[in-house]
């Protein structure tokens, strides 16, 4: 948009009792921009840490891959990026954009209106540009500390966090004592990796989805793909158009017999896999077994904070970071550590920008929480409640079935409107479309009476020269 900046709208620090404090962020990428966004209009002075030389984090893209493509050996060449060049949004981009930011394709840069990635579901690069503008209008770039990685984070005293941190390639690190830290990463560096028996045997080759970037290295090939998340969707069809044969191992697939896809002749569905064999055949669960070239883990990622030093009071359980009081503060360690951006099913942008506003205030004292008896308590009822109904740690922050009472939690906490019902029914009405047709879903659609509900609440901020005169005149 490359507008002047404009103040956030949780911005409260201009009351006397309110606190400021010095605040450490970790990341910027989506999270990590909003939330220095929130910190700063509440009051706070904001440090963000940054490993790579631009905003954006999972956004930015990088044609190489790591040394070790199944990103399980621990001295490999990390390289930050999972996107493939292919990759567009699964959202439609008038709900994936923050509130009172959003994402649109005209912008105007030095008076002249100019199109960018105009489609209702953009590719990758739109994104970053995005967040590029957000970065730029909200003047964050001058909070970040760029290509310095995070290596030591710890509670040295009541209140008083050190960060330990060093410039790329350097051996010497820098301290800095903060009132509090925001961790905004961790969420796609360490791959998860399907457990296969018999795989020690199998001659074939492995790769994470974190490691794919364009089809053409699978042309002619057998591939197997392990998951049922939109990334392993995208990838598989991307593959199709080039492979011999593609089968998609899902767990959530139970039918006794191989389904072919509709729309492809060389793709074909199968419940998980039961072996892997040394003639390079793999077997699934439902007794079926095919002759397979590469396996493709598109299994998501650990959560992962090698610089976090808690005393294990903070702790990686089967992908269950914890314990958090509602995703987001360890209840022994509130208000001085807390993440943002940990559930997953959810709406990331809005999730991120609601819960910074909640961390901002609750620093600031705009904002209470409950005792440290009473989070505790409302954590170990939360788990409970998960165990009860069946539900697996590893899905203890996959918030599809409570996105929408999470998100009016977090609103009322932060004194901000609950769910528009336009971006709910949008959200929902793509999701049934992802189901319904995977092929056509991001251009195809019938909820125009949704983008003009949208439209009509972006007025409230566009055009840009609307947003930079409003911004000259605060």
């Amino acid at each position: 948009m490359n507008s002047s900046p404009i103040p956030s709208s949780s911005s409260s620090s201009s009351s006397a009792n309110l606190t400021s404090k010095k605040v450490a962020v970790i990341g910027a990428g989506v999270a990590g921009l909003v939330a220095s966004r929130e910190l700063r209009g509440e009051g706070h002075e904001v440090v963000v840490f940054e490993r790579n030389n631009r905003v954006g984090r999972i956004w930015v893209y990088d044609p190489n891959v790591e040394s070790d493509p199944l990103g399980i050996d621990p001295s490999r060449s990390i390289v930050h990026s999972s996107l493939y060049e292919s990759l567009r949004t699964n959202l439609p981009r008038e709900i994936m954009g923050f509130r009172d930011y959003p994402f649109v394709s005209l912008v105007e840069e030095d008076g002249i209106k100019k199109q960018r990635d105009p489609r209702r579901y953009p590719g990758h690069k739109e994104v970053l540009n995005y967040l590029e503008d957000f970065a730029s209008d909200f003047r964050l770039t001058e909070l970040i500390r760029f290509e310095t990685e995070v290596v030591h984070v710890e509670l040295v005293e009541e209140g008083r966090w050190v960060v330990k941190s060093r410039s790329i390639g350097e051996p010497d690190h820098a301290d800095d004592v903060f009132d509090a830290v925001v961790v905004c990463i961790g969420h796609c560096t360490e791959p998860n990796i399907a457990e296969i028996p018999g795989i020690d045997s199998w001659p074939g080759e492995q790769i994470h989805s974190h490691n794919y970037r364009v089809r053409e290295p699978f042309r002619d090939q057998v591939v197997l793909l392990i998951g049922n998340a939109p990334s392993a969707w995208d990838i598989s069809r991307d593959i199709a158009r080039v492979a011999k044969e593609v089968h998609v191992a899902s767990r959530s697939f139970t039918n006794e017999t191989p389904t072919k896809q509709p729309g492809y002749d060389n793709m074909w569905l199968h419940s998980m896999i039961e072996s892997a064999h040394e003639d390079g055949t793999v077997v699934f669960q439902d007794g079926s077994s095919v002759y397979v070239d590469l396996i493709l883990h598109c299994t998501g990622y650990k959560f992962y904070f090698p610089f976090l030093k808690t005393n294990n009071i903070v702790t990686v359980d089967d992908n269950r970071v914890g314990p958090l009081y509602k995703h987001v503060f360890p209840p022994s360690l509130a208000p001085g550590l807390s993440f943002i951006s940990i559930p997953w099913r959810v709406i990331p942008f809005l999730i991120s920008e609601l819960q910074s506003k909640w961390v901002a205030g609750v620093l600031s004292g705009r904002i209470s929480l409950p005792s440290q008896e009473k989070m505790t308590a409302d954590v170990e009822a939360f788990y409970l409640k998960l165990e009860a109904a069946g539900v697996p740690k590893r899905y203890t922050h996959n918030l599809m079935d409570s996105r929408a009472e999470y998100i009016d939690w977090l609103a009322a906490e932060c004194g901000s409107l609950p769910w528009e019902e336009w971006r709910k029914q949008m959200e929902l009405e793509s999701f049934k479309r992802t189901l319904s047709q995977p092929e056509t879903y991001r251009d195809e659609w019938e909820d125009e009476h949704l983008i003009l509900q949208a439209q009509e609440e972006f007025r409230k901020y566009l055009p840009a020269v609307e947003l930079r005169e409003y911004a000259k005149g605060t």
